[in-house]
């Protein structure tokens, strides 16, 4: 009986190992806690890993049935980006790319090339405009856009969708006249006669928001589809989801449900939705799998820098008697959060000037006095501009401090002018707030900037743009290394979601997460970083970039 047990047992872990995968001939890198860890195999087995390679003679009596030849790529973890908005990837995807445009004029010609080829829209919509790149740098009028689409309503998101550039029709069919009131959080600008010139800030976008055609969860579904799909091809393993509404929850959930998420989402609820009341009444649902895991929620204290909407201690340097907006009161701050903790919610909360940021981590040190809301690991998503005195309080309040690296390379022609040479000590202060102790995570905050995560990691690592100025770096003593930057992508994201048991690394039972690229990551002159092109993209083990059918890798 015994013996029989015995070969048993031998039968069943040969069939084990027969069914693993061997991804061969890689140069590797992973971290192992702080440390860095170099291989040049990985085995996995049930879409997690089983063992790591050190050397290619081991590698060579794996018994894995499936072997997977790396030609000499290199081998990362999955990259994580901790703060996108998937839907509204999906729908930049989709409409008007303002990215890059020259002026007004030309941003005004790509909405009129947009409407030869669909000339049956009613509401057309964009995003990527940013004022500070065109001559003069002055905010867009709806004139422009009257010219081009006299009869379409025309609604577009400025680079950090904290304002809306918007035609005569827009705000015709948003009742909105000289007469319109600023709302509590927003702005609606005027010119000398009092009219409005068609750029509304912050919480008077919701004016026009609010009369355009909602989607359905049908609609977010493809676009999350859609979004999810392509950020794969940049390395992305998951995503943490800034901010959506019920029928985007809705729409995930189906999606999951129909096995169609190619790569792992962690969503923050729009505490602001009341739809979204109902999962704060459930509680978190964590996916066993980590595919759709809904345990936090997204709350908004300030606007952005560009806009002048980064609620600040003092005037703008170049706005004076603007400090500008707090979009809602401390005592709504106060109870959305409460609430969310109540329920057993992480709390993540936008915060971009140095007011909101003291604000936010005030709130925080009350919260967190109860034990169970430490745990719980809130976050300031952006903590972007920064007293030097408030960097300390992230770790000594178990607070995580959630960056986009690429804000800092985007936002260094105009930071110094919205905020003067002394403010700028801890300004995107990365640097700082790791040597601090802080827990950190890395995002994007696509689509307000690329997806793209070897941007983010060129940017955090010589915090220069893409043609390598300014010499030296932007505020350069804010520069971090190569690993501490993976480590934003990676396990400092992971950790960010809960999920740093299982993801964020890759060691035996982590998910096989992984991503193979050309060209070394640690080996690579600076200048090539942000250009490394991605192989392929697996989850749990699964290529999901390129696609099933599309050939080898």
């Amino acid at each position: 009986m015994k013996k029989n047990l015995l070969v048993a047992l031998a039968l069943c872990l040969g069939g084990v190992a027969q069914a693993a995968t061997l991804v061969h001939n890689v140069n590797g890198y992973t971290l192992n806690g702080s440390e860095l860890e170099q291989f040049v195999a990985l085995e996995f087995d049930d879409g997690k890993v089983t063992r790591l390679y050190r050397e290619a003679e081991a590698a060579l009596a794996s018994r894995a049935g499936e072997r997977i030849d790396g030609k000499g790529a290199t081998l990362l973890p999955g990259l994580i980006d901790a703060h996108g908005h998937v839907s509204s990837w999906g729908r930049a995807l989709a409409t008007v790319d303002l990215i890059g445009s020259a002026s007004e004029g030309d941003a005004a010609g790509r909405v009129a090339a947009y409407l030869a080829e669909h000339p049956d829209t009613d509401w057309v919509q964009g995003r990527g405009w940013n004022q500070v790149l065109w001559p003069g740098k002055d905010f867009p009028g709806r004139a422009a856009l009257d010219a081009v689409a006299p009869d379409q309503a025309v609604v577009l998101a400025r680079v950090d969708g904290h304002a809306i550039w918007v035609n005569s029709r827009a705000l015709a069919l948003a009742g909105i006249s000289a007469a319109t009131p600023d709302p509590d959080g927003g702005q609606i600008l005027r010119d000398a006669d009092g009219e409005p010139t068609g750029v509304l800030i912050d919480n008077a976008m919701n004016l026009v928001y609010g009369v355009m055609p909602a989607d359905g969860v049908a609609e977010f579904a493809a676009l999350q589809h859609t979004a999810l799909e392509d950020l794969a091809r940049y390395g992305l393993t998951a995503v943490h989801d800034a901010g959506i509404s019920a029928r985007e929850a809705a729409a995930y959930q189906q999606l999951r449900a129909e096995g169609r998420l190619p790569i792992r989402v962690y969503a923050m609820l729009d505490v602001t939705d009341p739809g979204n009341d109902r999962y704060l009444e459930q509680g978190p649902l964590v996916d066993p799998a980590h595919q759709l895991d809904i345990r936090s929620v997204k709350i908004v204290s300030d606007g952005a820098l560009g806009s002048r909407g980064a609620a600040l201690f003092a005037d703008y340097s170049d706005d004076p008697g603007n400090r500008g907006l707090l979009l809602q009161t401390r005592e709504e701050l106060a109870n959305n959060m409460h609430r969310a903790v109540a329920a057993g919610y992480q709390v993540n909360t936008h915060a971009i000037g140095d007011r909101a940021n003291a604000l936010v981590l005030d709130l925080y040190e009350t919260l967190n006095s109860d034990p169970d809301s430490a745990a719980l690991r809130h976050r300031v998503e952006h903590a972007q501009i920064l007293r030097p005195e408030d960097i300390a309080r992230f770790p000594a309040l178990n607070v995580i401090a959630s960056v986009q690296p690429t804000h800092a390379t985007s936002d260094m022609n105009m930071a110094g002018d919205r905020l003067g040479a002394e403010r700028l000590r801890g300004a995107y202060a990365w640097e700082s707030l790791l040597e601090s102790g802080a827990h950190m995570a890395g995002g994007s905050d696509f689509p307000v900037e690329a997806a793209n995560p070897f941007f983010g990691l060129y940017s955090a690592i010589t915090r220069q743009d893409h043609a390598g100025q300014p010499p030296g770096g932007w505020l350069p003593q804010q520069k971090m290394s190569r690993k501490a930057a993976l480590e934003l992508f990676t396990r400092g994201a992971a950790y960010a979601a809960h999920q740093e048991q299982v993801l964020g690394q890759l060691q035996p039972g982590y998910f096989a997460d992984f991503i193979l690229i050309d060209g070394d990551y640690f080996a690579l002159p600076e200048a090539a970083l942000w250009q490394i092109p991605v192989r392929a993209t697996y989850v749990a083990g699964k290529r999901v970039f390129p696609a099933a059918g599309a050939g080898p890798t």
